[in-house]
């Protein structure tokens, strides 16, 4: 059911320069009621090269807002918080009839509302694209951010938007430091190469020489292994939520090397599988203090930012260090915005505030090296080789990779609220910085947007297809539906801990996955299919019979074996079974098991409770991030003895019953 209720948008000029329809007037406040499984579908008749905004008010259902091109397939989605207020914002390039469609993320129903915000051109002028891609966090009742581009080690153009401080109503502007998350990696990987230089380490140097309270795991962990992502070590933001800790606890420094030293087996040989890995860069920074008997933030300020002149950047030693002029975090709830602090115990893997003014310093210290050398920047961006010879697309503390025929680094950061991404590209001296303190701020599509416009001479143009080609892809083939629907249902990729699914719904394969937008998947051949949008594939393999007896999923040169899983049906008493209460010597924590309201749940210490669902034979997939599978053992009598949990980069911590 859906009413209109309001009219308050004074964009009439807008709609004068592009000829716009629908059935969401630009400006109006629409209401809508879900039922159970049954999405709301606006249809909005847009011209060629279309840029989109709008907001929902999740009122009392979580929503995920898809918009689908004139043929059906999937151009966006936005899937943000579970409540309150959640931007939306789509590009297009074809000209047609699009359908909006607004469904409950789960199997709930309730009310929301909707207002088609913005319907314009995507700006061809590079600084009017900047502002638009800004314009849902720019006003004084927002938190904001700033986008940074840089060429020859100069800011060739600068500009926030929105609020840092919404308490106080202080502006962004282009000198806040803000926390860049993540991003912090590379610097971070420079101190060890800066070491390596001055004769003070080797990367190949076993852990245990400058953390010698480690455990001695069958297998050594290099300096190197913590680089670039080999390492087999638990990760300790997916690892410890498992306790009841949330982002915002205080979690002390030397809490991460007890959970180091309780770890019982790596969770794969050094080298042999990258796992990206936020204990590692932790430990990275440990190593520089205890190296250089100084305190990290202090030994980059000296050895690092002071020389090259990045005034205005600081590594964060806890979130209650006081960052002069800096911007807060903010998350979306159900009543607006919240502050939402920074992760603790973070510096090494994250942590630093910066400026992107600083940010220019840095890049140009790629190009012709103040501090470091030549060749330490080579090694620097120079990609890691797992054991079985294949080389990774991460080299240390950076992502390289190829944009539109030029060769960039980049990467991106998040801590609880604050988004960024820095991207270079070497071979013009260029680069891209966008910094948010809104968690709801997309850094990656914003870099690279803006790298599209401001160096446009430079990057290869992607060709415009019409529908007619469109359709006549030679690439695309047709796979009969009966083939599609064989190929449905989940897969658990093992080495990784992740459960896949893959659905057919009108007429495709669609690919979904915890914490994951939903991808339609494009056939190349009847067994084979692309992820659109993502450099991935998947390869199905079927018996004689036509049943799936496996899957391969293949990204990044990593190739993973996906096993198909059957959902198994439990009974009332089935269920009763696995009640009782569980221990990790691991973690030192305990876990309930209770049947509530025909549900196996999950019960830890501060806590919301978790449904577990079933999957495979004693194996049940949870609905928080950090508990994405559950499996049991029993002992010969078929009795329940225990169970492992996993997630994507934490996997097999052992809870014996109790």
């Amino acid at each position: 059911m859906i009413t209109v209720v309001a009219f308050m948008f004074a964009g009439c000029n807008l709609q004068e320069r592009y000829r716009y329809s629908g059935d969401l007037e630009i400006g109006e406040i629409v209401e809508g009621v879900l039922e159970t499984e049954t999405p709301d579908t606006f249809f909005l008749d847009l011209e060629n090269d279309t840029y989109l905004f709008g907001v929902i008010d999740q009122i009392s259902v979580d929503v995920v807002v898809t918009l689908y091109d004139p043929e059906g397939n999937s151009v966006g989605l936005a899937n943000g918080p579970a409540e309150g207020p959640e931007m939306f914002y789509f590009e297009t390039r074809e000209e047609g009839r699009y359908k909006l469609e607004v469904a409950p993320s789960e199997d709930k129903s309730g009310r929301y509302t909707v207002q088609l915000k913005v319907v314009e051109h995507i700006a061809a002028d590079p600084e009017k694209r900047a502002d638009q891609l800004f314009l849902p966090f720019s006003g004084d009742s927002v938190p904001g951010g700033v986008a940074g581009v840089i060429r020859d080690g100069e800011l060739l153009f600068a500009r926030a938007y929105g609020m840092a401080d919404l308490t106080y109503q202080i502006p962004f502007t282009v000198s806040t430091p803000s926390n860049i998350g993540s991003v912090s990696k590379q610097f971070t990987a420079f101190a060890i190469l800066l070491l390596e230089q001055q004769g003070s380490l080797s990367l190949e140097d076993d852990v245990r020489k400058h953390i010698p309270e480690l455990p001695a795991f069958d297998r050594v962990i290099t300096v190197r292994n913590l680089l670039d992502h080999t390492n087999g070590l638990r990760e300790v933001y997916d690892l410890m939520p498992m306790t009841g800790w949330k982002a915002e606890d205080v979690l002390r420094r030397e809490e991460i090397i007890r959970m180091v030293q309780r770890q019982q087996e790596l969770q794969a040989v050094p080298g042999e599988e990258f796992n990206y890995n936020n204990t590692a860069y932790i430990l990275l920074a440990e190593i520089v203090e205890r190296i250089t008997e100084k305190d990290f933030p202090g030994w980059m300020k000296e050895n690092v930012f002071g020389p090259l002149g990045m005034d205005s950047t600081t590594v964060r030693k806890d979130p209650a260090t006081i960052i002069p002029a800096a911007a807060r975090g903010y998350i979306v709830s159900r009543d607006g915005y919240g502050e939402a602090g920074d992760l603790y115990a973070s510096y090494g893997a994250g942590a630093i505030y910066t400026t992107v003014e600083d940010f220019a310093g840095w890049l140009n210290n790629f190009s012709d090296p103040e501090v470091g050398s030549g060749e330490l920047i080579r090694r620097l961006v120079t990609p890691g080789t797992l054991n079985n010879g294949d080389t990774m697309t991460y080299a240390m503390g950076i992502n390289v990779g190829a944009y539109k025929g030029l060769k960039f680094y980049s990467h991106s950061g998040a801590d609880n609220a604050h988004r960024a991404t820095l991207l270079y590209f070497p071979e013009i001296d260029a680069g891209v910085a966008v910094m948010s303190n809104n968690g709801s701020f997309a850094s990656d599509h914003a870099a690279r947007s803006l790298a599209d416009v401001f160096f446009s001479d430079d990057l290869e143009q992607e060709k415009k297809n019409n529908k007619k080609k469109k359709k006549e892809d030679p690439g695309r083939v047709e796979v009969p539906d009966h083939l599609l629907r064989a190929y449905e249902g989940k897969y658990k990729a093992a080495s990784i801990g992740i459960i896949m699914q893959y659905t057919f719904r009108e007429g495709k394969l669609i690919f979904s996955a915890e914490g994951q937008p939903d991808l339609e998947l494009v056939p190349r051949s009847e067994s084979v299919f692309d992820y659109q949008g993502v450099e991935a594939t998947v390869r199905f393999n079927l018996d004689s019979r036509g049943k799936v007896v496996d899957a391969v999923h293949t990204q990044a040169g990593t190739m993973y074996h996906l096993v198909p899983m059957e959902t198994h049906e439990y009974s009332a008493d089935e269920l009763k079974s696995f009640e009782g209460r569980y221990y990790s010597e691991e973690l030192g924590t305990f876990y309930t098991l209770e049947v509530k309201n025909g549900t196996l749940t999950l019960l830890i210490r501060n806590t919301e409770d978790i449904e577990l669902k079933p999957m495979d034979t004693d194996s049940f997939s949870g609905d928080a991030f950090f508990i994405s599978e559950v499996n049991f053992l029993r002992d010969t009598g078929g009795i329940i003895t225990g169970f492992m949990v996993s997630n994507g980069r934490t996997r097999g911590i052992w809870f014996g019953r109790i």
